[in-house]
């Protein structure tokens, strides 16, 4: 894939802002502002875009979309970009018109995937199908992006359209998932955090308005299959599509998506908010809508920690840093603090992991100067050499880390350099 000349001219400069801003990460921004397109895109036979996650050869919705955030600022000026973009959006659209409950696709269709899972597999297009609220979710923000930075609205294509229709379709279905869904999920001879209970239909839940999730965006299953942060990334999806399906002259669709996001953000406002004797009252991270909760926060967005940045709530909300202080906090059972570093990790990766991407959530969250330049410290402290993101370290030694090329991690970590340096003119 050419890189437009419009990509590397704007990763110099974020180079050069940053040596002005904080010159200890200088070396990484222009690396890791290029990892995805120059390592991770490539042009389809029919001219689609397809994009790799980096050490893992398959197109994750959720990490694609993502990982081109950081270019987004360019689409005005670079039509190499805009098709690059466009390129990937009608992947996203013909991936998830195929089979909505997958959450990784093959370039194409070939037998590359789990032999041991056991669900309702329709091609072999499908690299893995963990379905994931998040998953949706991240195709609408990446096509919503698309439109709200260049102003094309061409990109509205009739497949786009039937996507657009499949998600909000998909989340209303999942809404009752025990009388309405026939999705299930079980794979052999695995870690119980990759397979579904109850032969993979998942533990009993009550209907809350909220809408169902298999799997965390980990690709680790939820324990209550109410995940907060991802109803949350649902509430902002859906009001953006119906921005989308407007556009579209779509009003039916249109309603359809704002009763859909009223009624998760009440059932998250219903269900989800637990009051906790030391924080006052917070997000839980997962409930069944039955009493039951999971109380921690991952790494993997959408988290609790990321509300701000997925346009959720701002900043300054009193609930969000109330569950903040708890989520970066020894009550939150997946923060760590070592010799090396302290922050939020993942069941995902086990017990004394940090991730990168939390580090980074903090920053892009973060009201509070002094925490910002502690967690850009840490991250120049914790590439161990490589001038890249990780997945994790080890909160004593970071050298001790996972994933040497995790695009996502690298893109937001130049996003995070680009709100971090906006205001700095060379």
């Amino acid at each position: 894939m050419k890189v437009p000349s419009e990509v590397l001219e704007y990763a110099d400069v974020l180079e050069k802002k940053t040596a002005e801003f904080y010159p200890d990460l200088a070396p990484l921004a222009k690396r890791c502002y290029l990892n995805t397109i120059e390592t991770t895109v490539k042009e389809c036979e029919n001219g689609d875009c397809f994009v790799i996650t980096g050490d893992i050869p398959a197109l994750w919705l959720r990490d694609s979309a993502a990982q081109l955030r950081p270019y987004m600022p360019l689409l005005k000026k670079s039509e190499g970009m805009r098709e690059i973009i466009k390129g990937v959006i009608r992947r996203h659209a013909f991936y998830v018109c195929l089979d909505p409950y997958a959450n990784a696709f093959n370039e194409k269709p070939l037998k590359s995937r789990h032999s041991g899972d056991e669900t309702d597999f329709c091609s072999d297009y499908i690299w893995e199908r963990k379905y994931e609220t998040d998953s949706l979710c991240a195709s609408v923000y990446l096509l919503a992006d698309y439109v709200d930075f260049s102003g094309d609205t061409g990109v509205l294509t009739p497949e786009v359209h039937e996507m657009l229709k499949t998600i909000i379709d998909t989340f209303v279905k999942e809404q009752r998932h025990n009388e309405r869904s026939s999705y299930f999920f079980h794979r052999k001879n695995c870690p119980e955090t990759d397979t579904m209970p109850l032969c993979g239909k998942g533990n009993p839940v009550a209907y809350t308005g909220m809408t169902w999730s298999g799997f965390r965006p980990s690709d680790d299953r939820c324990v209550y299959n109410y995940l907060i942060p991802a109803n949350m990334m649902c509430v902002v999806a859906s009001r953006r599509a119906a921005k989308l399906f407007k556009e579209l002259g779509n009003e039916e669709y249109a309603e359809k998506a704002l009763t859909l996001a009223d009624e998760v953000e009440e059932g998250i406002k219903k269900y989800g908010v637990v009051r906790h004797e030391k924080y006052g009252r917070i997000y839980a991270y997962e409930t069944d809508g039955m009493g039951n909760f999971v109380f921690m926060d991952d790494a993997n967005s959408p988290s609790l920690l990321s509300l701000p940045y997925l346009g959720y709530c701002e900043k300054d909300d009193e609930l969000y840093l109330n569950t903040r202080r708890f989520i970066l906090s020894e009550d939150n059972p997946f923060y760590f603090e070592g010799k090396a570093a302290k922050g939020v990790g993942s069941p995902h990766t086990g017990k004394d992991t940090i991730w990168h991407i939390s580090l980074i959530m903090q920053i892009l969250t973060s009201l509070d100067e002094e925490e910002k330049l502690s967690c850009l410290k840490t991250l120049s402290e914790t590439h161990a050499g490589t001038f890249y993101m990780h997945e994790s370290f080890n909160k004593d030694d970071a050298s001790d880390f996972t994933r040497s090329w995790f695009a996502w991690a690298n893109s937001l970590f130049a996003q995070m350099l680009e709100a971090e340096t906006e205001n700095i003119t060379l």
